[in-house]
């Protein structure tokens, strides 16, 4: 018998606020698109389809503040910006290579499972309480 260690709500809000910042679907995007280079803004823009360039910059900020990306100023006329995972961000995108491989083998399963229930009759649907 194993025993689970005890977590504290204080420890899974921590967990909670940082998994919804690094799961969001730009940032995984971003990892991908970033892999091991560097790459300016526009370049991350046109590589990253959908996003919008508000929501680009508050990706790229946040994770800056969460230390997975580095973003480097070049001081030249005029500025160049460049952005690339750090240590923290290679180690990330590492540890969703698995859940990436995952997905991929199960995507089909699960498309077909949501389109079986998509055409249930809404009776069949129908959560029972007791």
């Amino acid at each position: 018998m194993s025993i689970e260690p005890q977590q504290l709500p204080a420890d899974c809000r921590r967990a909670r606020d940082i998994l919804a910042r690094v799961g969001d679907k730009w940032t995984i995007l971003l990892l991908m698109v970033l892999g091991d280079r560097r790459m300016r803004f526009t370049e991350l823009h046109r590589a990253i389809n959908g996003i919008s360039e508000r929501m680009l910059t508050v990706t790229l900020r946040n994770l800056e503040h969460d230390g997975i990306l580095i973003r480097t100023v070049y001081l030249t006329i005029p500025p160049r910006v460049e952005y690339e995972l750090s240590d923290r961000g290679r180690s990330f995108k590492l540890a969703l290579a698995p859940i990436g491989r995952w997905v991929m083998e199960n995507q089909t399963d699960i498309e077909e499972a949501r389109e079986r229930i998509r055409e249930r009759s809404p009776e069949d649907s129908a959560v029972v309480d007791d």
